[in-house]
């Protein structure tokens, strides 16, 4: 079969090979998955980099969520079992987190569900108990991981200020349905928070990128708001001053969405059925922006590590047509 391959840690287009490779075996508690399509996710880059909090045994192949079918037919999203992943042919995965894949969404769609829709409704429903009425701020509104924070806080009832970089992810955070867009490279993202709440700001930050823009949810959070913490995109990993964070009364929520799969398993299929129903209801659907044949795969993670796309590319496998 046909896979890509990571033998060295560094940038994912100078260590991601394209090979021919053995069909994968499954180990105790696993099933061989064909793969249908397969989400390029931030994390992707990380463990080509050596960086990720998993470090799979090299050579591994990257690509952590797919759509695909199991042997006796049937549909589903999973998370790839490393080494195992999902830029190929013929990925593992776990039997227990199988999950089905929505008949609402096409198979692209469906390869960006999971993790990113997941890590958006646990972080502002499980962590920050987002109320309907309230507003929320979401950093990198136009990317995967905030286009999925947007509808789903759309879905929840809430008004929804997206932060975006540059004119072209304005014009998609508008379409996805944000009440306000704020482009951060021409306007002070804080200010123009303060104008919109009547100087209130925020009750729920969601930030996938650190550094800068965490700052600025520090200045710019509603009195008992609540900042949920997703990941550093930025590549800074901001230090909280917890004595501004005494003084405003406001909570910074962590959120490793990786852990219910351990801590609380069946929390994370009771999600599912939700959001299963969201995407029938027409509520959610995943912004996918482009269809990447797979040749393209390794080019694809260095874009999505570089921050220059908006919403999701997804790999499709050799002979697979969007």
């Amino acid at each position: 079969m046909q896979a890509w391959r990571v033998y060295e840690n560094g940038e994912p287009d100078a260590v991601m090979r394209r090979e021919e490779v053995e069909t994968p075996v499954p180990g105790e508690g696993q099933v061989l998955l064909k793969v249908r399509a397969a989400n390029v996710n931030f994390p992707d880059a990380l463990l080509c980099r050596g960086h990720y909090q998993v470090r799979p045994p090299l050579p591994f192949t990257p690509g952590v969520e797919v759509c695909a079918e199991t042997e006796d037919g049937r549909r589903v999203i999973a998370t790839a079992a490393l080494p195992h992943g999902g830029f190929a042919d013929y990925a593992l995965a776990d039997a227990a987190g199988l999950l089905p894949a929505p008949e609402a969404l096409d198979d692209a769609e469906a390869a960006a569900l999971h993790i990113g829709y997941q890590t958006g409704w646990f972080g502002l429903h499980r962590r920050a108990a987002l109320k309907e009425g309230e507003t929320l701020l979401v950093h990198a509104a136009a990317g995967g991981v905030g286009s999925a924070a947007v509808q789903l806080g759309k879905a929840a009832g809430a008004t929804v200020i997206g932060v975006v970089g540059g004119p072209e992810k304005a014009a998609v955070a508008r379409a996805l349905g944000c009440d306000l867009v704020i482009d951060r490279r021409s306007e002070d993202v804080v200010a123009a928070v303060k104008a919109a709440t009547g100087g209130r700001g925020a009750d729920v930050i969601y930030d996938p990128v650190g550094g800068e823009a965490y700052q600025q949810s520090a200045k710019c959070v509603a009195f008992e708001g609540r900042i949920v913490v997703v990941g550093f995109a930025s590549g800074t990993v901001p230090a909280p001053a917890l004595n501004h964070a005494l003084v405003k009364n406001y909570s910074v929520l962590g959120l490793h969405w990786g852990l219910y799969a351990v801590k609380d398993p069946a929390s994370i299929g009771r999600c599912h059925e939700t959001l299963t129903a969201y995407a029938a209801k027409g509520l959610i659907k995943p912004l996918v922006a482009e269809r990447v044949p797979f040749a393209g795969a390794a080019d694809a993670v260095r874009r999505v590590a570089d921050g220059t796309t908006t919403g999701r590319l997804v790999v499709l496998p050799e002979g697979v047509h969007a």
